[in-house]
């Protein structure tokens, strides 16, 4: 699960039954309410948008309950757009979930193109959405433009380097809930999974589906997970990548949890051992290959150590001054991509472990030249001007609300647990990913927290073996908590298989949808590219 990455180095329908789950203590999954649905009118995308840029899609806007359980009352816009089937076989359509949460649908599928095989993209309709609470649906927006709410946050964005700045990171994040709750409080009550889950089972009758297929990846496996089970009937083929454990997700249901999310889900111990393999495996190439490489694999871990500690004295001078958290902040984003993925929508985000090491390098070299210890300045421009914009409350409204956190007076001791575990490259997920939920104003209203076991038609769950985000064992814990799933493993390093393409693995989810075989029990597939290896022009 991702719940935020701030840098990059360089992302017909009349009346109709819709099932409406009932809420409340009662776990029952759902029952038959009538409802009208609008038909969905499909229009060129707006100019400039991620779809209009990327080409082949159409886009649209679908009325969705604010409260499902009362389909009369207030009313949400959902954004969503589709890239028809490029083939004249039409089989329906795929419902994608970029991940997050608050990833946005919208943008991140018309990025994401180039990773769907040709086939998928031939036989069926692509279509993704902004989730409720996110992006150019109706959002979650806690000061009028972005660069109000950066100047709100100022060095608060990074997580506390010292244990003395830990009660003013706490204190403004506390802070930042309260204006939230002021400005968003009827919206913050109803952005939970299980509500995207019906928004979703919403689309699905609107699109005429008589079941879903969807591909959810990252944060998409918890909602692919929760949908499951809250319409186990009208589950079609679903494959979940990069997975996390719902259970942990929800902490059980317990709503006072020991461990913080990331602690639960072993994020921490997930990203140590991929930057552990990123040093060794670049300490076994040349200069040439890996940038930072010093030769051998102690000697590059002993240099990653050596720049860490540098950059705990004082910031590192790259034309601005370069700080300790924020390396830790791109470390743990690019670790994510193997190599390096440039779309036509945005150029060159993702810049793979070649692009990492290449940054580490251009660190390494400038850590003699002086840069000042101060933090990011207080952006610059209009701060009143109402402008949309997607800032991190839209992942935390979702996130703090599915999942319980500790007290904040834990989160001291819970870096304890973090660094004893794999060092401090998982402490952005501890303070930037958790710690804000501690003091969130909205937890546990219209949430879904089990059972997970509903008997569904067969799901696909796919893992990476040294995933950074969501580890193995994430996906085992979920293919042994859903009623009916097969896993399919990936030896590969980067955060899912989709974004970290194995021709193997693509070949039997591309079978999935279109034949419903899954591969043998047991079966385990390789990564196209190794690390470091030249990408295929």
């Amino acid at each position: 699960m991702k719940i935020r990455n701030r840098l990059k180095l360089g992302l017909t329908a009349a009346l109709v039954l819709v099932l409406v789950p009932v809420l409340g203590a009662a776990p029952a999954r759902a029952v038959d309410r009538a409802s009208p649905v609008p038909a969905i009118a499909w229009h060129v995308c707006p100019a400039g948008s991620a779809a209009a840029v990327a080409g082949g899609f159409v886009c649209a806007t679908v009325t969705a309950p604010l409260d499902y359980r009362h389909l009369s009352g207030p009313k949400i816009k959902l954004a969503i757009v589709e890239h028809p089937a490029t083939g004249s076989t039409d089989r329906g359509v795929i419902f994608v979930n970029p991940g997050g949460p608050g990833g946005q649908g919208t943008v991140q599928i018309p990025q994401w193109l180039g990773f769907f095989p040709k086939e998928m993209l031939r036989d069926f309709d692509i279509v993704s959405w902004d989730p409720r609470g996110v992006g150019s649906s109706t959002a979650v927006q806690c000061f009028p433009n972005q660069t109000a709410e950066g100047a709100f946050l100022g060095k608060y964005v990074y997580l506390p380097t010292r244990p003395a700045e830990q009660p003013a990171y706490i204190a403004r994040w506390r802070e930042f809930g309260k204006i939230c709750e002021a400005t968003n409080h009827a919206l913050l009550e109803h952005v939970s999974t299980a509500d995207s889950a019906r928004d979703l089972n919403l689309l699905r009758v609107d699109l005429g589906q008589g079941k879903l297929d969807y591909l959810g990846v990252s944060y998409g496996t918890f909602l692919g997970a929760t949908y499951a089970n809250l319409f186990p009937g009208y589950v079609g083929r679903m494959v979940l990548d990069g997975n996390t454990a719902p259970d942990a997700v929800t902490n059980g249901g317990k709503s006072k949890p020991a461990l913080s999310l990331s602690l639960r889900l072993g994020e921490n111990s997930a990203v140590a051992k991929v930057l552990g393999a990123f040093l060794r495996i670049c300490g076994q190439n040349s200069a040439s290959e890996c940038a930072f490489s010093a030769g051998s694999p102690a000697a590059t871990s002993a240099k990653w150590s050596a720049l860490l500690a540098r950059l705990q004295q004082a910031p590192i001078n790259l034309g601005s001054p370069f700080t300790y958290a924020e390396l830790l902040n791109v470390a743990m984003a690019d670790l994510d991509f193997v190599q390096p993925y440039t779309t036509p929508v945005t150029g060159g985000d993702f810049p793979g472990w070649s692009g990492m090491a290449q940054g580490l390098e251009q660190l390494w070299l400038a850590r003699n030249q002086k840069a000042n210890a101060a933090g990011p300045a207080t952006p610059a421009g209009d701060m009143t001007t109402p402008q949309r914009y997607s800032g991190a409350e839209q992942a935390y409204a979702i996130v703090c609300e599915d999942s319980p956190s500790p007290a904040p007076s834990a989160f001291d001791h819970q870096q304890h647990l973090v660094t004893a575990v794999g060092g401090v490259i998982g402490l952005p997920y501890l303070w930037e990913q958790d710690e804000p939920c501690a003091t969130w104003p909205v937890h546990g209203v219209n949430t879904y927290s089990g059972p997970w076991n509903a008997h569904t038609s067969p799901i696909l769950v796919i893992n990476n073996t040294n995933d950074p985000a969501t580890s193995l064992a994430n996906a085992k814990a979920m293919t042994d908590e859903l009623g009916n799933a097969r896993l399919l493993v990936v030896n590969s390093y980067g955060h899912t298989s989709f974004l970290n393409p194995s021709t193997c693995a693509q070949n039997y989810m591309t079978a999935y949808f279109l034949t419903d075989a899954l591969p043998p029990r047991g079966t385990a597939c390789s990564q196209n590219l190794p690390p470091f290896a030249a990408p295929v022009r």
